[in-house]
C-alpha cells in the first residue's frame, strides 16, 4: 500500500492525493465494519479498489511480496498511507502488512540467535575468503577446490545438520552465504545482514539495510595473517543501494544508490576485483507495468563500477546503449509509451583477468520491438565500461507483468516468452588451452561463445525450458565438465513438450551430453504444485561431486563421473535453531550451496511464485560435528 512514481516526484504527490481521497471515501463508507475483520476482508473492502488497478500509479497487489511486511507497515504507520492506516487498529495494520507481503513481521522481543561470546566473535585473519563471491571464482565456475572445500566424496554420506538459523518473520531465504574470517555472512528478507560464527551459528553482528538483501554478499580478500587487515563486506539491496560494511564490526562505511531509476533493484551479487565493486543493475519495472497508467517503460539493465574505498561511481554502462524515449504513442489507458527498455542484469558479473573485461547476461525487453540487447550476453571493458560486444540468444522476447495478468495495456506486442539469461556466463579453459564462455538460459538452451568476439561456437537444447527455467540461476564447471541444472517446471500451464527436470553433465568443447540424472519425484500429490522437482538453484561442484538444491526442498549430491546419487537431505522440514525457536525449510530457488572448511551451508525456503515458504539457513558437517 505504498506508492512511488516511475518518473517524477510531482507525479507521485498528485497520485498520493488522488489515492488518499479515494481510499478515505472507501474507509468512511466502511466505518461500520466489525473490529474482527480478516486481512482478506480488509484488503477487499479497503484496498482492492485502488491496488487491483482502479487508481493510476497505485502499486498492484502482485508487487507487495517484493516490498516485505516491514515496508508496508511503515507506509501505514508513518508513510504515504498513514491516513488510511490510522483508520485501522495496530493489530489490523500488522495483519494486513503480513497478508500483503506473504511473510510474518519479526517479533522484536525475539533474538534470531545468541550473541557470540568473546572467543566466537574473534575475526580470524588467518582465514581470508577462499571462494570469490557468488560464483566462487572470478570466472564464475562455482567450483570449490579441495583446499577451500576440505570436503571429500567419502565425507558426503556422513553429512548431518551441525546447526540451523531461522530468519525472523521470513518466508524466503535467498541470499547465498559467504564465508571468511571464521564467519558466515549473508542477507535476509527484512534487510538484516548477519555475521554468524561459522562454528556455532551465534551472532557476531548485524546491520540493517533499507530493504531486502536478495543477492549474496561479497567479502573483500586480504593476505592471510595480516593483523591490520580491514576488509569490507559489500551488500546490494532491493532498493538499488550498494553498501560497504566493516567486515569486523558491521559498521557502515559507505552507501551508494548505483543508478537514479526509481525501479532499480539489485538481485545479482556484486563482484569485487582489484579495488572496484561491479554491481549488476536489475529492476522491478516488469511488475510496475501491470498498472495500466504506468508509462512503460524506461529502465535498462547494466553494470555500475564503484570505487571500493569510497563508493563513488567510476563508470556506469547499460546493455542497451540507447536512452529510452517517448514514442509519441499512448496505451489504451492514455499512458505514454517509451522505447527501448528492459534487459535487466540479475546475475553476478564474470571477470576475465586476461582480457580485462567482464561479462553479464540480460533478461527480456519490457517494450516492443524487443531491443537487440535483450536475452543476450554482453562484454564490457573493466577499466572504462565500454561495451565491447553483444550476442543475442533469443530475439523478439518482450514481456512484463501486464502480460501475465491477462494482457493489460502495457503488455508488449511480442508478449514473451520471457526466457532470460539469469545465469552468469562461465569463463572456461578447454583442454587445448582455448578460452570459451559457457552460457545457460531459461529456454533450456546452452551455448558457447568466443570471449574475444562474442561469436557463437555451439548451441544445444537439452530440455523444455520455461518461465522458471531451463537454466534459471546458474551452472557450474570443473576442469573437464559443465554441470547444468534443468527446472522444466510447469509454471504457467502453457509450456509445450516433455519436461526433463534434473542435472546434466556436458562436454564444454561441444555441448555433448555426458550424462543426465533425472530429478526424482518425491512430492506428495497434495503438495503440488508448491512442491516441484525442478532444479532452479545453481549447483556447486567440488572434487568428485556436484551439490544440487531443488524446488522440492531436497539437497542432493551427485558423482561428477556418472551422475550417481551420493547423498540427499530433505530441508523442507522443521528444525530447532540456535535461538531455541523452531524454523522451517522449504523450496530452494535461487541460492546455491557453499562448501568451505569441511561444511556445507545452504538457505531453504522460497514463498514466491507459488513455491514452499521457509526461513532457515542450514550448516552441515561430517556427523554434525
Amino acid at each position: 500500500m505504498t506508492h512511488s512514481d516511475p518518473h517524477t516526484g510531482s507525479h507521485t504527490m498528485r497520485s498520493v492525493r488522488v489515492i488518499a481521497l479515494l481510499m478515505a471515501t472507501v474507509f468512511i463508507a466502511s466505518a461500520a465494519w466489525s473490529a474482527d475483520r480478516t486481512p482478506d476482508q480488509i484488503y477487499k473492502g479497503l484496498c482492492a479498489a485502488c491496488h487491483d488497478g482502479g487508481v493510476p500509479r497505485a502499486p498492484q497487489a502482485v508487487g507487495f511480496q517484493m516490498l516485505g511486511p516491514k515496508t508496508i507497515l511503515a507506509a501505514l504507520e508513518s508513510g504515504v498511507m498513514k491516513a488510511q492506516g490510522d483508520t485501522l487498529s495496530a493489530s489490523e495494520r500488522r495483519a494486513i502488512a503480513e497478508f500483503l507481503a506473504g511473510a510474518a513481521l519479526p517479533d522484536p522481543t525475539t533474538s534470531p540467535g545468541p550473541r557470540c561470546d568473546l572467543a566466537h566473535s574473534r575475526f580470524d585473519v588467518s582465514k581470508p575468503p577462499a571462494l570469490a563471491g557468488w560464483g566462487m571464482t572470478l570466472e564464475g565456475t562455482r567450483y570449490a577446490a579441495h583446499q577451500a572445500a576440505k570436503l571429500s566424496v567419502a565425507d558426503l554420506p556422513h553429512l548431518a545438520v551441525k546447526w540451523a538459523f531461522a530468519f525472523p518473520g521470513a518466508s524466503r531465504a535467498r541470499s547465498q552465504p559467504t564465508v571468511g574470517a571464521g564467519a558466515l555472512y549473508l542477507g535476509s528478507q527484512d534487510g538484516t545482514v548477519y555475521a554468524l560464527d561459522f562454528d556455532t551459528g551465534c551472532v557476531r553482528w548485524t546491520f540493517q539495510a533499507d530493504s531486502e538483501v536478495r543477492a549474496g554478499v561479497t567479502l573483500e580478500p586480504w593476505k592471510a595473517g595480516d593483523q591490520h587487515a580491514k576488509p569490507r563486506l559489500y551488500v546490494g539491496d532491493f532498493g538499488g543501494n550498494a553498501y560497504a560494511l566493516d567486515a569486523r564490526t558491521g559498521t557502515l562505511l559507505w552507501k551508494t544508490r548505483v543508478d537514479a531509476h526509481p525501479r532499480l533493484t539489485i538481485t545479482g551479487s556484486p563482484r569485487y576485483y582489484e579495488g572496484r565493486l561491479y554491481v549488476p543493475m536489475s529492476s522491478n519495472e516488469w511488475a510496475a507495468a501491470a498498472d495500466p497508467a504506468y508509462e512503460c517503460c524506461t529502465f535498462r539493465g547494466g553494470v555500475a563500477a564503484l570505487d571500493a574505498t569510497t563508493g563513488s561511481v567510476v563508470w556506469r554502462s547499460y546493455v542497451i546503449p540507447e536512452t529510452p524515449a517517448a514514442t509519441g504513442e499512448t496505451n489504451t489507458a492514455g499512458a505514454r509509451r517509451f522505447h527501448p527498455a528492459g534487459a535487466p542484469v540479475w546475475n553476478s558479473p564474470t571477470i576475465d583477468v586476461k582480457r580485462h573485461r567482464l561479462y553479464v547476461g540480460s533478461g527480456e525487453a519490457y517494450t516492443s520491438p524487443a531491443a537487440p540487447q535483450s536475452d543476450a550476453v554482453t562484454a564490457f571493458d573493466l577499466a572504462s565500461g565500454k561495451l565491447l560486444w553483444t550476442y543475442q540468444s533469443i530475439p523478439h522476447d518482450a514481456w512484463n507483468m501486464a502480460c501475465f495478468i491477462g494482457g493489460g495495456p502495457n503488455c508488449p506486442v511480442e508478449n514473451g516468452p520471457d526466457l532470460d539469461i539469469g545465469a552468469p556466463p562461465i569463463l572456461h579453459r578447454l583442454s587445448n588451452g582455448r578460452d570459451v564462455l559457457l552460457v545457460g538460459e531459461k529456454s533450456a538452451d546452452i551455448f558457447s561463445l568466443d570471449p574475444d568476439s562474442g561469436k557463437l561456437l555451439w548451441r544445444v537444447k537439452y530440455g523444455r525450458g520455461g518461465f522458471a527455467g531451463g537454466v534459471h540461476w546458474g551452472m557450474a564447471a570443473d576442469a573437464t565438465t559443465l554441470y547444468a541444472p534443468n527446472a522444466d517446471t510447469t509454471f504457467l500451464g502453457t509450456e509445450k513438450g516433455e519436461p526433463k527436470p534434473g542435472l546434466y553433465a556436458l562436454e564444454p568443447a561441444s555441448g555433448a551430453i555426458k550424462w543426465f540424472t533425472p530429478a526424482p519425484d518425491v512430492c506428495p500429490a497434495d503438495a503440488k504444485p508448491a512442491c516441484d522437482r525442478g532444479y532452479s538453484a545453481p549447483p556447486t561442484v567440488i572434487d568428485g561431486a556436484v551439490i544440487q538444491p531443488s524446488f522440492d526442498g531436497w539437497l542432493r549430491a551427485y558423482a561428477t563421473r556418472d551422475g550417481k546419487l551420493l547423498w540427499a537431505f530433505n530441508t523442507a522440514q522443521e528444525f530447532t535453531t540456535v535461538s531455541g525457536t523452531k524454523g522451517h525449510g522449504g523450496s530452494i530457488e535461487s541460492a546455491g550451496a557453499i562448501v568451505a572448511d569441511g561444511r556445507v551451508a545452504v538457505n531453504s525456503g522460497y514463498l514466491f511464485g507459488g513455491r514452499m515458504p521457509g526461513n532457515v539457513l542450514l550448516v552441515f558437517s561430517v556427523n554434525g560435528k
